[in-house]
């Protein structure tokens, strides 16, 4: 089978894939960066933050979830999507709490990068001052709900990975939340660990250790040297 069959136009320049990569893996593997924060390489397909919206022959669909296609022609770094996941990302910003440097994943935090990756210099939005619940019962760990983006990363990962579907979400819309299943709704009530691979996949401070708090000093941290394609990929692969 010839090369050609097996690759797209993203922006203008042919990609290569495997077989039953989506877009976004494709183009990961390639080198591209595509923004994303419910995405995990680790993870089952999920396609619900909507940051990775790519126009595929002209339609909207979310890069993480869409199959890699012959031929198809992908637009992804384009003023109109970039503009798109920006309000996204304020949003985001908006209806949590998302002080950066009151934060202890301050510099080592994807929700940080992404906005400043598609250029958020300001919440735009009115803050919605939501007050959820903050649950300190577990030993070793703190769940945070105010940071808590909704991205089901630590869903998937309890369920599909650790085998104990500790963590699901609960409501639709803007009362949709973060829930812990047990009889309390504590997480300290469960078997949840931070060797889980669940408390390993949060992309902001939502789920942190209690006993690394600021772990790396400013210079060292993740994010603190220039934001580039090849720290985010790594982030991607190994957070």
């Amino acid at each position: 089978m010839q090369e050609s069959e097996f690759s797209f136009e993203l922006d203008g320049t042919d990609l290569p894939f495997e077989p039953g990569q989506s877009i976004m893996e494709a183009a990961t593997q390639a080198g591209v960066y595509i923004p994303h924060l419910c995405h995990h390489p680790d993870l089952r397909r999920n396609g619900s933050c909507k940051l990775c919206t790519v126009k595929v022959n002209g339609r909207f669909g979310s890069a993480c979830a869409l199959p890699a296609q012959a031929g198809c022609t992908v637009e992804s770094n384009t003023s109109e999507l970039q503009e798109m996941r920006r309000q996204i990302v304020q949003m985001l910003f908006v209806e949590g709490n998302h002080y950066c440097p009151f934060c202890e994943k301050s510099g080592n935090c994807q929700l940080q990068v992404v906005a400043y990756h598609v250029g958020m210099v300001d919440m735009h939005f009115p803050p919605f001052n939501t007050a959820r619940q903050l649950d300190a019962s577990h030993r070793e760990m703190l769940l945070d709900r105010d940071r808590c983006i909704q991205c089901a990363r630590c869903v998937r990962a309890s369920q599909d990975l650790d085998k104990k579907n500790i963590f699901g979400l609960a409501g639709r819309g803007m009362n949709i939340r973060l829930v812990v299943n047990s009889d309390s709704g504590l997480l300290g009530d469960t078997d949840f660990s931070s060797a889980d691979h669940a408390a390993q996949v949060c992309p902001t401070g939502a789920l942190i250790r209690k006993d690394q708090a600021y772990p790396c000093p400013i210079g060292s941290r993740l994010y603190d040297t220039p934001i580039s394609q090849h720290t985010i990929r790594q982030d991607a692969r190994h957070d």
